[in-house]
């Protein structure tokens, strides 16, 4: 008697991906539906474009006013009339440039504002006030 050993069938456990695909289908959808309709809030702005320019020179005009009245540029003292002449030949060096003007806490306020005209009558536009420390 011989009996034939019939070879065994393995099922092999598999996992139903139906459900989960249906799952990830229904998120994607719902994903897509709610951000289409988020508008973000904020201010709208115009960001100025970088002006690179390597040829040019950029420093700034830096003018200093004492307490006691002596107005200093390039580490030499200058007399207020002479303020135009020094910075129209500044200028001619970096025609970009624009004007620092560092006055110290007790100067005075007029010597400020006429050293404040005297660059404009030089021709130059960007002008700034700031405290020397």
């Amino acid at each position: 008697m011989s009996l034939k050993k019939r070879p065994k069938v393995e099922e092999e456990a598999q996992i139903d991906m139906t459900p989960m695909l249906d799952i990830v289908f229904i998120m994607l959808i719902f994903f897509i539906v709610t951000t289409s309709f988020v508008k973000p809030s904020g201010l709208d702005y115009n960001k100025p474009e970088a002006n690179v320019n390597s040829d040019s020179k950029t420093d700034n005009i830096l003018i200093l006013v004492s307490q006691s009245g002596l107005i200093t540029m390039e580490n030499r003292l200058v007399d207020i009339e002479r303020v135009t002449a020094n910075v129209e030949r500044m200028l001619a060096e970096a025609p970009e440039a624009a004007v620092l003007i560092r006055a110290e806490t007790a100067a005075s306020h007029g010597l400020v504002v006429e050293v404040m005209d005297q660059v404009r009558t030089a021709g130059v536009q960007k002008i700034s006030v700031t405290e020397a420390k």
